[in-house]
């Protein structure tokens, strides 16, 4: 029988105590590997041992295991089997309440539209194959990481088909919300790719005023995070309505991917 209890990989046995922070790189990126095959738990967890940035400091094989390991161990991230979550709808939604300032990545067998749309708005940072290679493997640990989302084009295109049909109500002139010429700006800074500190610098103000405007145009328009954001942006060309507002420079909006999915 398979156990809920999670397995410490460095400690002695399942059952021992750990302590996250003996011997460890404070500034490793520390990952609970939830999994319901060994195997792919052993094999990962080899490729992450190569890496001097990226540390596993816990195994579980069940849903409730990885609910015990995240309340145990100070975690940056989690890699999680998509079966172990399959059938269960709240499963990322109950993640996300218990640990918000966790990254989910989540290992799929099959790219599916609809499951795809789902987990990214949820919360999931990142999707990957379970044939994904060891080399992009770590790249799409370090890019979720540093705070972005990683996201393929194709799923780029179910989300973005997806956003336009629940949006599909907010095309018409009439309906469209106002937005400031200060939100409009902030907007633009997210779809650079920058982060609140920097939005703020920018524009000469400090990171909790960003982070009230933000709150206010999620509501606004009706989106949960700053993928939806810049997805909604691109969607409305709301980027070219920013300009000559307030001063923002940078690249212009060519790289969706780079969109950095702190929250808010």
């Amino acid at each position: 029988m398979v156990s809920a209890k999670p397995e410490f990989l460095d400690a002695g046995s399942p059952d021992a105590a750990f302590d996250p922070d003996e011997g460890a790189d404070s500034a490793a990126i520390r990952i609970i590997l939830a999994d319901s095959q060994a195997i792919y738990r052993v094999g990962i967890r080899k490729i992450f041992a190569l890496e001097d940035d990226i540390r596993v400091i816990a195994q579980v094989d069940t849903l409730a295991g990885l609910h015990g390991a995240i309340q145990r161990f100070p975690t940056d991230m989690i890699l999680l089997e998509g079966n172990l979550i399959s059938g269960t709808v709240d499963a990322i939604p109950e993640l996300v309440r218990r640990a918000p300032q966790l990254k989910i990545i989540v290992q799929s067998a099959q790219n599916d539209e609809t499951n795809t749309v789902e987990l990214y708005r949820r919360g999931v940072r990142g999707i990957i194959p379970r044939s994904i290679s060891p080399d992009l493997l770590v790249k799409c640990v370090r890019k979720i990481a540093a705070g972005e989302t990683w996201i393929d084009n194709q799923s780029i295109n179910w989300v973005i088909e997806a956003y336009r049909s629940q949006a599909s109500a907010l095309t018409s002139p009439r309906t469209q919300p106002r937005l400031s010429p200060k939100e409009l700006a902030i907007i633009t800074c997210i779809t650079q790719g920058k982060r609140n500190k920097e939005i703020a610098y920018q524009l000469g103000t400090t990171e909790q005023v960003i982070k009230n405007y933000l709150r206010k145009v999620y509501d606004k328009l009706g989106v949960s995070d700053r993928l939806e954001l810049a997805l909604y942006c691109l969607h409305h060309q709301l980027h070219k309505k920013a300009a000559g507002t307030v001063p923002v420079t940078g690249a212009a909006v060519t790289e969706p991917l780079a969109v950095n999915s702190g929250k808010p």
